[in-house]
């Protein structure tokens, strides 16, 4: 799997700057005070819980959600200030920031093959170009073809339709991709060939991901950076592997030992987690 990593290169550009999110639902504080910066070309993990915050973050960061207070900054464009709307401004907005969900089978139409779904998307963005050269072009990257173009989401496996899931959100060319616990849903090993296409994706063409994850697995091996969140808060965020292999926060180190494996005594984890 491709390594960006280098510990001597010039820091990349920031390609999306998140500054002060805050989100309530009522009396819950769901994301309280975040702030993150993902590199141009880069892959930052965000970690936790189910109730952690990361979902709701990585919605407001996409705009599917509105936060409270707080900035959303794409190559130094503010996505949620107020500014040109319609029909134009809103496909501008979409294009930059794009998202891949857990399971694609609710977001393909189960009556549109994949070949109209991405038809219907380049016509959406792009109404002029060439779109048959592009669908060609965008399953043969996310390593497909025209049977599975012909298909319809049904036809296909799990794998395959997430295949198409990153195609679509490719075909916008985005500046950053949001991938929300995009693999969970998988076997271990479509999980791998899945997570390998994005690592091949990310080398050809600099995009910047966003994982969402509960998977430690995942973070070690896909990003770069980690966020660790808590209770709506980071508690801890670093470089990946130094952040793994020497967490300082107990709830990281909780995480970490929350991993079955040899020696592994779910009563402690369970006696550390009352504690914390």
């Amino acid at each position: 799997m491709a390594d960006h990593a280098t510990d001597h290169a010039t820091p990349a550009a920031p390609v999306l700057e998140v500054l002060g999110l805050h989100r309530s639902y009522g009396e819950v504080q769901a994301v309280d005070n975040v702030s993150f910066t993902l590199a141009e070309g880069g892959s930052l993990g965000i970690v936790g819980e189910s109730g952690s915050g990361k979902t709701t973050s990585a919605r407001i960061v996409v705009g599917l959600e509105r936060a409270d207070s707080g900035r959303v900054l794409v190559n130094g464009r503010d996505r949620m200030a107020a500014g040109a709307r319609g029909k134009a401004a809103r496909l501008a907005r979409a294009r930059e920031v794009q998202m891949v969900f857990q399971d694609p089978y609710l977001s393909l139409d189960p009556r549109c093959t994949v070949g109209s779904a991405l038809t219907e998307t380049l016509k959406l963005h792009f109404p002029e170009a060439d779109h048959r050269s592009r669908i060609e072009e965008l399953l043969e990257q996310v390593g497909l073809g025209a049977r599975e173009a012909s298909a319809l989401p049904r036809q296909l496996s799990g794998g395959q339709r997430q295949r198409v899931a990153i195609a679509r959100a490719l075909a916008v060319e985005p500046a950053v991709l949001v991938l929300d616990e995009a693999v969970a849903a998988l076997d271990v090993s479509v999980q791998a060939q899945i997570l390998n296409l994005l690592a091949e994706i990310r080398e050809r063409t600099g995009i910047g991901y966003l994982f969402i994850t509960h998977d430690l697995g995942v973070v070690r091996c896909v990003t770069e950076d980690v966020i660790v969140m808590r209770q709506g808060r980071i508690v801890e965020q670093g470089r990946t592997a130094e952040v793994l292999a020497r967490p300082q926060h107990p709830y990281t180190r909780l995480l970490l030992d929350s991993v079955p494996r040899p020696g592994w005594d779910p009563k402690a984890i369970a006696a550390a987690r009352r504690a914390l």
